[in-house]
């Protein structure tokens, strides 16, 4: 049998699916729910930001990409509320809008989580190493467009459903550099850390929400989107 036919191909559906398991991985985790992603992904042309709460996550390094999670302000507030409530605070602690900055803070602290899982995945299973920025989370009451085209050489981009243990929908859209990763070497890829003991970790010290990603205000337009679309280099 010849190389060639022994090789193991690694391309964007992969790094998709990689990518839909960490969202699910950390927030079945963080929610003590049930959190899972539909079985058909759409081939889109462009990624955008979409009402209500819009997420981007930028990265470099073995190979480009951008992560937009777009939430409804349905889904935003289970997954906000449950989070919080499994953290152990009250829940007449927790505020009833999604455009209040806490709301925006929380789920920045999430993706930056189900992020970082995934490029932990990429350097022990890939071999190979990328970068993100910290998770920006904007209030929209409108669409933004972010062109991914100056920033990547072929991009590919793909959208994937998610539902929440409530039913209420979120979408991912992936942006990523065409590429494959082909196994030449037989290596055996590192354990997976345990969710929990990592969401463990993260909850010491949590009575008061985390406060990571800078919140957009609830208007969603002017400055925050010009510094926004400034960031891309656009």
């Amino acid at each position: 049998m010849s190389h060639t036919e022994t090789s193991v191909i690694y391309g964007t559906e992969d790094l998709l699916i990689s990518l839909c398991n960490s969202v699910t991985r950390v927030l079945n985790v963080a929610t003590h729910s049930q959190i899972h992603y539909s079985g058909m992904v759409q081939r889109i042309s462009k990624t955008c930001l979409k009402p209500d709460i819009g997420c981007f996550v930028l990265f470099d390094g073995g190979f480009s990409g951008l992560v937009i999670i777009n939430f409804s302000a349905q889904a935003a507030m289970e997954l906000y509320s449950s989070y919080l409530l499994n953290m152990g605070m009250s829940k007449d602690d927790l505020v009833s809008s999604y455009t209040s900055d806490e709301v925006s803070n929380v789920m920045g602290e999430l993706m930056n989580q189900v992020v970082g899982d995934f490029t932990g995945k990429v350097r022990r299973e890939l071999q190979t190493h990328i970068t993100q920025n910290q998770p920006k989370m904007l209030v929209l009451n409108k669409q933004v467009m972010l062109s991914v085209d100056a920033n990547l050489d072929k991009p590919e981009a793909r959208r994937v459903t998610f539902y929440t243990a409530s039913n209420n929908i979120f979408y991912l859209e992936l942006a990523i550099d065409r590429t494959e990763f082909i196994k030449v070497v037989d290596f055996e890829a590192q354990d997976t850390p345990d969710a929990d003991a990592l969401m463990s970790q993260n909850a010491q010290g949590t009575q008061k929400p985390p406060a990571p990603a800078p919140a957009a205000d609830t208007g969603g337009g002017g400055s925050d989107t010009d510094e926004l679309l400034k960031s891309l280099g656009m």
